[in-house]
């Protein structure tokens, strides 16, 4: 059974890198040159995750979203 998650992409000037986190699942982050390296290297790291909990998903924490806070500067 496949399973759809969802990941949190940033791009880093100083080292010119996407970094991908996958919020809920602990150890599930990487980086890469590109979107595309970076979609296939966060798909390993996934299964990877996954393999170390024993495939459960029942442990793992559920992503809700992402919310922008307003703050004075």
């Amino acid at each position: 059974m496949n399973h759809i998650f969802s990941a949190y992409i940033e791009y880093d000037p100083e080292t010119q890198l996407y970094v991908g986190t996958v919020p809920g699942v602990p150890g599930a982050h990487t980086q890469a040159a590109s979107l595309d390296e970076l979609r296939q290297n966060l798909k390993e790291v996934l299964e990877l995750c996954l393999e170390e909990q024993d495939n459960s998903l029942d442990i793992l924490s559920q992503f809700v979203g992402i919310q922008q806070i307003e703050v004075a500067r």
